[in-house]
């Protein structure tokens, strides 16, 4: 929470606590999309005059919207709004970028012509040019999210009242501390290229979370529990859900939509639960992952090292490299998990976070396998990669956080396909004598490669002769990726998939944010080594 207000702060333009007039802020509201093709159009013309082979621009305005309380007081209230336009070219064989929040004709043919001096500057010492795959243009076209309700027109009182009695409720409950917050985004983004694409588009998403804290006086111990609810490519309307969207099981769960007060509910009662939980005993264990949970393994062991610039080791220095080397893709064989694991990429999925009608670079979005019956198959690559992989089309997963920012390749939603046959959660549990069943993220580490890491949790119920005995905690569990995703032996069906996610999905220099999802349905892996993370003193 503290880093997305953090970095709400950052952005260009801000505007906390109120909206400051800004000119061009208020031209771009009245600007239709004509405008913007002419603005578009200035921009082109003058990166072809310049010698530029090809050329596109972003015209983005973003707002983002950050409301956070704790107990029974506000603590803040942040609107931000960046608005500008950013061009990149192709010439003498190189890439070139530039970016102004000045956005008339005059200006933007500047930065057009400063984008192709940048180019012909890095073309000097570039060994090889960069390889474009062909891109058809669409024309005139557009794409907005199918939200219900736009968070950015609900009032901040609505939003704050209903996080102050959401607070209420764990208070009341015996939580000695709880904050909670919403934080809300909006993309307005108009690409054009010398493909020929003029596409007008409209992204929302919306994070609602919470974090309830409770001391056990006596001994002076506590414990946390972080809320279930997971950043979503929806509008306010994820916070309405109704009652055939609701899991039940040991708590309350979500699929498609999400309730704060009943999770808040639920999250004072886990708390209290977790203080006085036995401390897990290390060994192996057969693992019940939930959605929630599951999600930020997937990010980390699958979603990453597939990223075709990790493999390569363009991103050594910060973001680390893949284990899944090109050697390994090539032999069309290599033993990735157990045949359960299908995992796609998808930037189409309705709701989820990366969900777009066409990429930053002007490619029609789509879903693609990555990992299909254990085997490797594919990566994530964008326009000037896919000739290294031998296809010539981009996958459609360029993306750059801002106006400001150039475009580079970054994760689509990745995510495990549901069981075929008909297996719900606690289908699962039966068949385990010695497990434990994990429910939301936690902490974790892996390596640069992608490959040992560990992974917490948010709460851990003890498994035995496939029922659930009470609550752990101190758990987390250790492997290696292989091993990991050989270790599944058993997925719940359709029924049961949910999404999980990010917003702030790190990658690049200068660093860039990415929001991205992950779906699965809860899945069981066998004989995996769960540790002790109690401190000893």
């Amino acid at each position: 929470m503290s880093a997305m207000g953090v970095g709400a702060i950052a952005i260009p333009k801000s505007f906390l606590l109120g909206r400051e007039i800004d000119p061009l802020r208020a031209a771009y509201e009245a600007m239709d999309v004509a405008q913007k093709k002419q603005l578009a159009d200035a921009a082109l013309n003058a990166a072809r005059a310049k010698g530029a082979t090809y050329a596109d621009v972003r015209i983005g305005r973003y707002l983002n919207q950050f409301v956070s309380t704790r107990e029974n007081k506000v603590q803040g209230v942040a609107n931000t709004e960046s608005f500008g336009a950013g061009v990149r070219v192709l010439a003498n064989g190189c890439w070139g970028f530039a970016a102004s929040d000045n956005v008339t004709k005059e200006n933007i043919a500047k930065v057009a012509e400063r984008a192709v001096a940048v180019a012909k500057a890095n073309a000097k010492i570039q060994g090889e040019p960069v390889q474009l795959a062909p891109q058809r243009g669409f024309g005139e076209v557009s794409w907005k999210a199918p939200i219900e309700k736009n968070a950015f027109e609900v009032p901040v009182k609505e939003k704050v009242d209903m996080l102050l009695a959401a607070n209420a409720i764990a208070m009341g409950a015996g939580a000695n501390f709880v904050n909670s917050a919403i934080f809300a985004v909006n993309e307005q983004k108009y690409f054009a290229s010398t493909d020929g694409s003029y596409i007008d588009q409209d992204i929302h998403r919306i994070y609602p979370t919470f974090n309830v804290t409770k001391i056990d006086q006596a001994n002076g111990k506590f414990d946390t529990r972080r809320s279930l609810s997971t950043p979503m490519g929806m509008g306010y309307e994820y916070l309405s859900p109704s009652a055939d969207e609701k899991v039940t099981g040991v708590v309350t769960r979500y699929k498609k939509r999400y309730d704060m007060l009943e999770d808040m509910k639920a999250a004072a009662l886990d708390v209290a639960q977790k203080i006085k939980a036995k401390s897990v005993e290390p060994g192996k264990y057969d693992l019940i992952l939930d959605p929630s949970h599951l999600w930020l393994t997937i990010h980390e062991s699958v979603g990453h090292p597939t990223e075709l610039d990790r493999v390569l080791g363009y991103e050594a220095n910060y973001a680390g490299t893949s284990f899944l080397t090109l050697d390994k893709w090539q032999t069309k064989n290599f033993n990735f998990g157990s045949k359960l694991v299908n995992i796609v990429a998808d930037k189409t999925q309705p709701g989820s976070l990366g969900a777009v009608g066409w990429d930053d670079e002007g490619v029609k979005c789509k879903q693609w396998d990555l990992i299909k019956d254990g085997k490797l198959v594919n990566y994530q690559a964008i326009r000037d990669q896919v000739h290294i992989i031998g296809e010539k089309e981009s996958h459609g997963c360029c993306y750059s956080q801002s106006w400001a920012d150039v475009q580079f390749q970054r994760m689509a939603n990745v995510s495990l396909q549901p069981g075929k046959e008909k297996r719900s959660v606690q289908d699962l549990i039966k068949g385990v004598s010695k497990g434990i069943y994990i429910i939301g993220d936690g902490s974790f580490s892996i390596d640069q490669q992608r490959y040992n890491f560990q992974f917490g949790g948010q709460t851990f119920y003890e498994i035995k002769n496939g029922e659930i005995v009470g609550m752990l905690r101190d758990v987390a569990y250790q492997a290696n990726t292989q091993e990991f995703w050989n270790s599944l032996v058993d997925i719940a069906d359709k029924d049961d998939y949910r999404l999980g996610g990010a917003f702030n999905d790190g990658k690049g220099q200068p660093p860039q944010s990415n929001a991205v999802s992950h779906g699965s349905a809860t899945s069981r892996f066998n004989g995996v080594n769960v540790i002790n993370t109690a401190r000893k003193i």
